[in-house]
């Protein structure tokens, strides 16, 4: 089962929250596991829906219309790289590691109209994945009234296709 929660007070990522124009945090229960937060998010991104994978193809047609960056997938990474093999600063598929830790990974991206962070927070037999969204300006504002009713609905059957159970 897959909940809304706040985000974790424990969390990295709650240290984020200053300022954000949106965040929100999924919870899903997982088997007890001795993987890595980057090794439940790779899980994560390497069972994207194929649905997703289309929603992201034609944003970023539609996104270079206005100067924006074409992200890729999300599954755009090599999946034979060990999750010990990232570092923080490396890119994996749409974001780059900017926090990692056993138990949490931020992964991000900057462009002039958002910032976006990601994470997933591993507990003894939960992942928590929060997002946390600062926006720069007017097309920052227009471009998350598309984005986040579907990120509502893109977080969720993510975790869902990971199987943790």
């Amino acid at each position: 089962m897959i909940s809304a929660i706040d985000i974790p007070p424990q969390s990295e990522i709650s240290r984020h929250l200053n300022g954000a124009y949106y965040y929100d945090c999924y919870e899903t229960a997982v088997k007890p596991t001795s993987q890595s937060a980057l090794a439940l998010y790779l899980q994560v991104v390497a069972g994207t829906p194929g649905w997703i994978n289309t929603l992201m193809a034609l944003r970023n047609r539609v996104v270079s219309l206005v100067g924006l960056k074409n992200l890729g997938g999300l599954g755009d990474f090599d999946a034979t790289k060990p999750a010990s093999d990232y570092r923080v600063g490396d890119r994996v598929g749409i974001f780059s590691i900017r926090y990692l830790s056993e138990q949490e990974v931020i992964l991000g991206d900057t462009d002039k109209h958002l910032r976006v962070e990601v994470s997933v927070c591993r507990g003894q037999d939960k992942v928590a994945v929060s997002t946390v969204v600062h926006i720069h300006n007017l097309l920052g504002r227009v471009y998350m009234l598309f984005v986040v009713p579907m990120h509502r609905l893109i977080v969720p059957a993510s975790l869902r296709n990971a199987r943790f159970l």
